[in-house]
């Protein structure tokens, strides 16, 4: 994990205020999700930091449809401190990805799309099965449709 994204997890991190479900656990699942769905086209840095910052605004652990939007407003307030070095193409790629993640199943852009997937493949958490059709990437439906698959409950 690169120093950037550790900053975050530690930052974001500090200020949650919610339980453990959208907490800093399936933050750490994501983050290892989306390692496993990288290939060429996709940006790493900004898989790694929405691991970290898609729930991050959540107002509760429940049905929070704006916690996307609110994410991705959040980003710009950090810019100039914590994500001063991060491209602004890659800025606007995760707000994107923040901003989607729960409304929108596929993009068609590969890093988003790996973003969302990083997200649904720790629907075990809650005791959903991840569904193959529902996922955007040909990897993320590959680990959907695993049955040896396990999930990282234990963390």
């Amino acid at each position: 994990m690169s120093k950037l994204i550790e900053n975050i997890r530690r930052y974001v991190h500090a200020q949650w205020t919610l339980g453990s479900l959208h907490g800093v656990r399936h933050w750490d699942r994501v983050y290892e999700n989306g390692q496993k769905l990288l290939t060429p086209e996709v940006n790493p840095l900004v898989v790694g930091l929405f691991a970290y910052l898609h729930d991050s605004c959540r107002q509760n652990d429940g049905y929070d449809l704006e916690h996307g939007p609110r994410a991705a407003a959040f980003i710009d307030t950090i810019r100039t401190s914590h994500l001063a070095e991060v491209s602004d193409q890659d800025i606007e790629l995760l707000k994107e990805a923040c901003r989607l993640h729960t409304t929108v199943r596929q993009t068609g852009n590969p890093t988003i799309d790996t973003c969302f997937d990083a997200d649904r493949l720790d629907l075990w958490r809650v005791g959903i099965t991840p569904d193959p059709e529902r996922l955007a990437t040909e990897k993320g439906k590959e680990i959907a449709r695993n049955t040896d698959y396990v999930p990282l409950l234990s963390r």
